[in-house]
C-alpha cells in the first residue's frame, strides 16, 4: 500500500505543478475539463489519499539473514 500511496502523491503533485510550466499529463488531462474547482479537489484529494495510504501501509520487511542450524 505504501508504494501505491507514493505513486498517488507523485501523480497528484505532478498534476498540480506541471501546468505552471506549460505541461500536462495527457492521460489525465480530462481532469482540467471538469472545471477549476473540481480539478483542484481531485488533485488535492489524490495527494491526501496517497499520503494516507503511505502512512497506513505496513513498512516493507527487511530481509533478515538466515540463521544456520548446526546439525
Amino acid at each position: 500500500m505504501r508504494k501505491i500511496g507514493v505513486y498517488a502523491v507523485l501523480i497528484g503533485l505532478a498534476l498540480i505543478i506541471l501546468p505552471y510550466i506549460g505541461l500536462t499529463i495527457r492521460f489525465l488531462g480530462w481532469i482540467d475539463e471538469l472545471g477549476e474547482t473540481t480539478a483542484w479537489a481531485i488533485k488535492i484529494g489524490l495527494v491526501v489519499l496517497g499520503a494516507v495510504l503511505f502512512f497506513m501501509g505496513k513498512p516493507e520487511e527487511e530481509e533478515l539473514p538466515k540463521e544456520e542450524t548446526a546439525e
